[in-house]
Order: C-alpha cells, then sequence, then structure tokens
C-alpha cells in the first residue's frame, strides 16, 4: 500500500497501533520484528541461506534504507527460503504480485532458487480489464507472476486456450469450433505465458469481498498445469482461500496458512458452501483454541499483529462463522462484531457482540445495552473469559425481553436484550448462537439499511454488491 514514487524515501517511526490495520491488507513498517529479520539474513548461524541472499540483502538495505519495502523484502524471503525449503524436488513454486514490487521479488527468488540448482521458468503476465484507468499514464491491467521450479525436472501440464481466427486465408471451415457465446471460430492451442483472465469484479458471482481475491479460473490453470490428482498445493498466505477451494475441486491435498482466524474462518465458510457441510470433518486446524489453556495462550500473545485474535475466534466461533468482524481498533465504539438474522421475508435484525479477555463487572453490561441502542441492534451478546458476577445478571436481565416471531410457524420464543456468554461454555459445552445467522442475510441488510453516520463508521468485511 505504499505509493511507489516514495519507495526509496526512509519513513519516520509512527505511533499508530498496528492493530488498526485490516484483517486483509498487508502493511508494512520498519521495527524490531524486520531488524531481527534482517538480521537473521545476514548474519546466518547455519547454512540456511545462499551467499547470494545474504549479499542481496545487505545491499537492498543501501538503496531503500530502513524503509517498509525492506521489511516486506526481509519477511518474504525469510518464508520463501522455507517454502524452497520443504519443496519437493520435481515442486513448483508461483509467486503473484503486482509491478510495484516484483523487479525485486524476482531478485530475491533467483537468489534463493538458482544457486541451488533451480530454474526460472516462466513470468506470466495476469491481464485482465477491470479497475479504473488515468488520463495520465496507460491503464494498468495487470500483474505477474513468478513461476520457478528447484529442480532441472518438474511435473508440468501443458494447458490449451482458445486461439480466435477469422475465416479467410484458404482455412478450412472445419478445422475450427465455433464459440457459442461469440459466435467466433477458434482453435486450441497451447496456452501462452499472458493469462487473460477477468478479475474477481463486483458483479461476479465468487467476490467475498476480499480486497485481493484472486479468480478461480487462475487457481485452477496454475494448480492444473503442476500438479496432479492427489499431490499436495500450499498457500502460505491463503487468504480467503481460493487456492484451497481450487485445490479441493480438482481433487488436490491441500495446505493452507494465514496470521487471522478471520481468514480461516471465511476459508471454512466458503468450503460449506462450495463443497458441502461434510468438508469440514476432514480439515485438521491447527493453532486455534480447542480448550481453555489454549485459549489463555491466544490472550496473552505477545504479538501486537494477534491482539484481536481473540477477539475474532470467539465471535465467529460463537456465531459459526457467520457474524462481521469490526476490524477498527480504536474506533469500534464499543462492538467487537455484528450479524444479522431475518424476521421476515424482506426484513432483518441486528445482533452486535463485544468481547472481553479481562475483568468484567455490571458497568460492562449497562454500556452495552446502551451501545446495542445507540446501533439499533435488537440484541447484544457479551463473550466474556471470566465469569458473570451476580450483579451483572441481574443487570442483563434488566435490559428486556425481545419476542422474537419463529418463521413459518405461528409461535415466538424470548431472549434477553443483553446476554452473557462465557468462552468455556463455547470451548467446553460447545455452546452457540442459536438464531440462524448468514452472510446472505447480512449483505442484504447492510445494502438496504440507510447509510447513517454510525453505520458508515464500522469496518465491515463485506460483499458490498
Amino acid at each position: 500500500k505504499k505509493n511507489y514514487n516514495q519507495i526509496y524515501d526512509i519513513p519516520t517511526t509512527g505511533h499508530k497501533d498496528k492493530a488498526q490495520a485490516q484483517a486483509f491488507v498487508d502493511t508494512w513498517i520498519w521495527d524490531t520484528r524486520a531488524e531481527e529479520g534482517f538480521n537473521e539474513i545476514t548474519r546466518p548461524k547455519d547454512a540456511k541461506f545462499t551467499t547470494q541472499v545474504i549479499a542481496l540483502i545487505s545491499g537492498l538495505k543501501h538503496v531503500l534504507g530502513k524503509s517498509s519495502s525492506l521489511a516486506y523484502l526481509v519477511s518474504m524471503t525469510l518464508r520463501i527460503t522455507e517454502i524452497h525449503r520443504i519443496l519437493k524436488p520435481t515442486g513448483s513454486f508461483y509467486l503473484h504480485c503486482d509491478p510495484t514490487a516484483s523487479h525485486y521479488l524476482k531478485l530475491v527468488l533467483d537468489a534463493i532458487f538458482l544457486p541451488q540448482g533451480g530454474e526460472f521458468q516462466n513470468e506470466l503476465v495476469w491481464s485482465y480489464k477491470s479497475g479504473g484507468a488515468s488520463p495520465k499514464r496507460f491503464a494498468r491491467k495487470h500483474d505477474i507472476i513468478f513461476f520457478y521450479t528447484k529442480s532441472k525436472k518438474w511435473k508440468f501440464n501443458p494447458q490449451k486456450e482458445k486461439s480466435y481466427m477469422m475465416y479467410k486465408y484458404g482455412f478450412k471451415k472445419s478445422n475450427f469450433q465455433v464459440d457459442e457465446e461469440t459466435g467466433l471460430q477458434y482453435s486450441m492451442v497451447y496456452a501462452r505465458d499472458v493469462l487473460e483472465i477477468p478479475a474477481v469484479g463486483s458483479d461476479t458471482a465468487e467476490r467475498l469481498g476480499y480486497p485481493t481475491q484472486k479468480p478461480e479460473a487462475l487457481l485452477e490453470k496454475i494448480i492444473a498445469a503442476s500438479s496432479d490428482e492427489g499431490d499436495v498445493v500450499l498457500d502460505a498466505y491463503c487468504g480467503c482461500g481460493t487456492t484451497v477451494a481450487v485445490a479441493e475441486k480438482l481433487k488436490r491435498n491441500w495446505i493452507g496458512i494465514d496470521i487471522t482466524y478471520q481468514s480461516i474462518s471465511l476459508i471454512l465458510s466458503r468450503l460449506e458452501n462450495e463443497i458441502g457441510n461434510g468438508i469440514i470433518s476432514n480439515i485438521n486446524l491447527h493453532g486455534i483454541p480447542r480448550d481453555m489453556e489454549s485459549v489463555k495462550a491466544l490472550i496473552n500473545k505477545k504479538d501486537d499483529r494477534l491482539r484481536k485474535e481473540f477477539e475474532k475466534w470467539a465471535v465467529l466461533t460463537y456465531t459459526n462463522n457467520r457474524a462481521i468482524i469490526n476490524d477498527t481498533k480504536g474506533a469500534d465504539k464499543g462492538i467487537d462484531g455484528i450479524a444479522y438474522f431475518a424476521t421476515g421475508e424482506n426484513a432483518t435484525a441486528k445482533i452486535v457482540f463485544q468481547v472481553k479477555s479481562g475483568n468484567v463487572s455490571r458497568g460492562d453490561i449497562a454500556k452495552l445495552n446502551s451501545d446495542r441502542i445507540r446501533e439499533d441492534a435488537e440484541l447484544a451478546v457479551l463473550i466474556t473469559f471470566k465469569h458473570p458476577t451476580a450483579p451483572m445478571k441481574t443487570e442483563a436481565v434488566a435490559t428486556g425481553i425481545y419476542e422474537y416471531q419463529i418463521k413459518g410457524v405461528n409461535a415466538t420464543r424470548n431472549y434477553q436484550r443483553v446476554q452473557i456468554v462465557t468462552i468455556s461454555e463455547i470451548v467446553e459445552e460447545n455452546r452457540r448462537m442459536e438464531l440462524m445467522l448468514s452472510f446472505e442475510v447480512a449483505k442484504k441488510a447492510i445494502n438496504t439499511a440507510p447509510k447513517t453516520q454510525d453505520q458508515s463508521a464500522l469496518n465491515l468485511d463485506i460483499d458490498e454488491d
């Protein structure tokens, strides 16, 4: 997200809380972590890094200074080195980037792969037409994908694409097929290194609202080219899970990694929607709390990037991954998540969530009820690590009752306006939200609700169309 024209500047150290960064936006800063990574590479304690990598990163410090750009390259160098280590000798590696940093990343890849017997195979150009254009330059309509192999022997399944031809100059019509959509004639030829695949637009059915989401067609071509059924596909920055979803559909084994539970939650929901409910039972989840001790470990994480992960995990787990996380720390107005439920054929109601890992008191209930009223929500839920006190329970009862009309049945059910749920109930008793929640209901609510000042202040990670 750094202005390319400022790439050589050395930014001053700011005091902005890094936890304010949106869950799905890569932000980089030169900090203690970047300094440690730089020293790990340039002052190695073992033979993990090639001499070319050490020289490259040392030299880039003179070019870029202690900047966010160098912090990014240090992070990528550490991780690509590890990915190269575990890659099969016949394995392939693809790295996607935009032109802002592609030239630096190719140097990093050359320094890692080539001295160890690997080869550069392609600079793939992913070309698309969506997005805006500037009257001051050519429209920026492509990203770069570098394709490397670990050795001189690798797996590759040639891909075919349509080549449209005019019926002219002696060509026989029988040599070509006819595109049913365009009526044009075409033949199938080996795919070029320019992949003309539409980006995930606002009107695309597969869109999840994730800012860097890739189209499934792009991943299908890459995975089909460099793997067979039963092979393992690893995406170390799996985001909203396009690689994972495509690998599953193409009958590959897969591993996805991401730093935020919000990402993992989104992928689980995506797989349920696209593959079916049974898929979840076949997935091994690591790093996600399974007992109270692991919950404590998550709460006590010192990494500032993970400070909100406990809140995300609690809200999303309790709502079966159907809530929307409010990801702006400090500006959340006491709301950590929002969910919607249907109250009629074209009507929805809102639930707000707040998560507490420390001490709680009666005042927290009163404040949450005030936040509920301000947000025009019917219900509010306090998820707390520590057990509620008797005055808290009394205050919750005093907030009143919401009468919910059960859809399709001439019956109602009463819910306290403010409810208290403990982490131990979620983990040890598997307690979950009873009301039917869904992203689809949430989308409709966002689109039909008036754009009030309070609503626009919330940072909702949801498809806006």
